[in-house]
Order: C-alpha cells, then structure tokens, then sequence
C-alpha cells in the first residue's frame, strides 16, 4: 500500500490491487498555492464541507464519493464524529475521521479534527498503522494537541498534514513546532511512502512528505 501526499490534507492512497483512494481534495486560491489535483480515483472521502476539502470535481474517473461510514470498492471505510472547533462544531461545523483497512494496514485520516479526543473516540478509532494528522493549529489542532493526540492513538506511522509552508498561505503553523523534541523523524524528498502489513515501524516514526503538487 502506498500513501502519496498530493497536498494540504489530500492524499492518494493506493492499494497493491491498483484501487485508488483521494482523500479531501482542495480547491486552489484563497491562499491555496498546491497545484490542481488532476489525478484519478476509485473513491473519495471528505471529512466535512469546505473547499479546502471537498471539491470532488477535481477527481478523475467516476469515483465514489465517501462521507460517512460505508464500504466502497470493497473497502470498509469506518467513520468516527467529530467537530472542527473545540465548541462543538458551533464554529466551523462538525469534521469525520475516517478509517480504512487497506492490504492490512490501517490507515487513519483525522480531517480538520478541532479538539482534543475523547477516550470514547479513541476507543472507536481503534488501533492505527499510519495516521494523517492536521498539526497547523488555528483551524484545527495545534503543534501541542496534534503531539497529544499521537500519544493516544500510538500509532506505527504518523503523516503531518495541513500546516503552512510556501504552497499553504493560511494563517496556521509550520511543521517546526509540531517536529520539536520528536525522536523519530523522516524527511522525505518523496512525495510517497509505502506501507506493508508486518513490516510497519517497530516504534512510532513521523514521515514528513514533499507535496506532488
């Protein structure tokens, strides 16, 4: 299984079977610099209605569009709510973590999570291989909750996401805060990582990719 970072909070995953996965695709402008998705799915998830994450027409194909708990292409695609502020969704609205079992790895997309977990939200996320993580702050969690939230999920890959760098012109952290006293960190000038069940890191590494686009 390969994860392939498109930008911002978009991913490609793709499976060793070929079936292909995109994961809140972004509109470019208002501050979006990425360049535009043009690449071509099998399914499509959207953790909540904003266009920095739901413009599913970029998307290639004729893919099925995920935004809540349901199996698609023979994927099970499990679906944990919660909200994208820390005032129960009375801000920005509410945001799903989504969940997918893929070539028996599990891979966890937390969306514009805004709050720290509840142990009932821990407890339905279950056990993560390689977790996609907003560590921006400021519309989602921060450096701080991001780390919190790491420990508690403990999974064996973490995957920093939607946080400010020269294609990214949010008002929102860069990846330095998050990184900061981390032991295991992987700089990557891939925009890829893959990913094989039993062969997953013995400790928790971050895996900090170069965008494709």
């Amino acid at each position: 299984m390969k994860v392939k970072w498109l930008g911002h909070a978009s991913f490609l995953i793709t499976s060793d079977s070929g079936t292909r996965i995109i994961t809140d695709p972004y509109i470019v402008g208002s501050g979006i610099k990425y360049g535009e998705i043009k690449e071509a799915a099998d399914v499509v998830t959207v953790s909540h209605e904003h266009f920095d994450h739901n413009n599913v027409a970029s998307v290639g194909g004729s893919p099925q569009i995920v935004k809540e708990p349901t199996e698609a292409k023979g994927i099970k695609f499990e679906g944990v709510p919660t909200h994208h502020d820390t005032s129960s969704g009375s801000e920005r609205g509410n945001n799903t973590i989504f969940c997918m079992d893929i070539d028996g790895v599990k891979v966890c997309h937390l969306g514009d999570l805004g709050h720290p977990l509840s142990d009932q939200q821990v407890a339905d996320i279950g056990k993560v291989d390689v977790l996609l993580i907003p560590v921006g702050g400021f519309f989602t969690i921060d450096a701080k909750v991001a780390s919190e939230v790491c420990d508690r999920i403990n999974p064996r890959a973490i995957i920093p996401m939607h946080y400010k760098n020269e294609k990214l012109d949010f008002p929102i952290a860069g990846i330095d805060d998050f990184l900061e006293g981390k032991g295991s960190v992987r700089k990557l000038d891939s925009s890829e990582a893959e990913f094989k069940a039993g062969a997953l890191p013995a400790e928790t590494e971050i895996i900090v990719l170069t965008p494709m686009l």
